[in-house]
């Protein structure tokens, strides 16, 4: 499916990345509180249609993303983008999407990066040239390496300018309000207005 858009052209952009679940509908809100903002906002789907509710199902989709192609895709949002006038560019990841985030930062074309509930392996993990703000649930689970505290030390090793919150009584996907479970109201208000003073502080001269 095509790449949703939300804001004026031209603008500081920022590229959405939705979790596991897909680009479920919850997400349109998240872009229309940055457009409002001032920024542009692309919301690419890496599933080409496919969500769920399901955790199952969703475990079993992500491990066939194409991260490659993932990527790919995120390029050529920026590139598109830059071509209509935006100088600077963010990424917010979910989950999922956070992880993907945090990989594509690595290629310096981002000014500002939010990842939710993610963090990177070391084996994944190259230098991060740019401003981070990390968001996190005060229950989750992480596999592959993929600690918090050791992702902080090595970005601290890295130089890489780092913020960092966890949000009390909270699990992973807090702030994805199709998933009612996790789903915390007041987490996630509280997070995308550090989101959006974290990009206004990052993106705008």
């Amino acid at each position: 499916m095509e790449t949703e858009y939300y804001g004026p052209t031209g603008a500081p952009l920022v590229v959405v990345m939705h979790d596991w679940f897909g680009r479920l509908p919850w997400l349109e809100g998240v872009a229309l509180e940055l457009a409002r903002e001032g920024l542009q906002v692309a919301v690419p789907d890496f599933f080409d249609g496919w969500t769920s509710t399901d955790p199952d199902e969703a475990r079993s989709q992500v491990d066939r993303i194409d991260i490659s192609s993932a990527l790919t895709t995120i390029d050529d949002i920026i590139e598109e983008a830059r071509l209509y006038g935006t100088e600077k560019v963010g990424e917010l990841g979910f989950s999922t999407g956070g992880w993907l985030a945090l990989l594509h930062a690595q290629g310096g074309e981002t000014d500002a990066v939010v990842a939710y509930y993610a963090s990177v392996a070391e084996k994944h993990h190259g230098i991060i040239p740019c401003p981070l703000l990390l968001q996190y649930a005060e229950s989750d689970q992480w596999e592959y390496g993929g600690d918090p505290q050791d992702f902080y030390d090595r970005l601290e090793q890295h130089g890489t300018p780092t913020s960092h919150f966890s949000y009390i009584g909270t699990r992973h996907h807090f702030a994805n309000r199709a998933i009612p479970r996790a789903f915390d109201a007041q987490a996630s208000a509280l997070a995308l207005a550090r989101t959006s003073a974290f990009f206004a502080a990052h993106l705008f001269d």
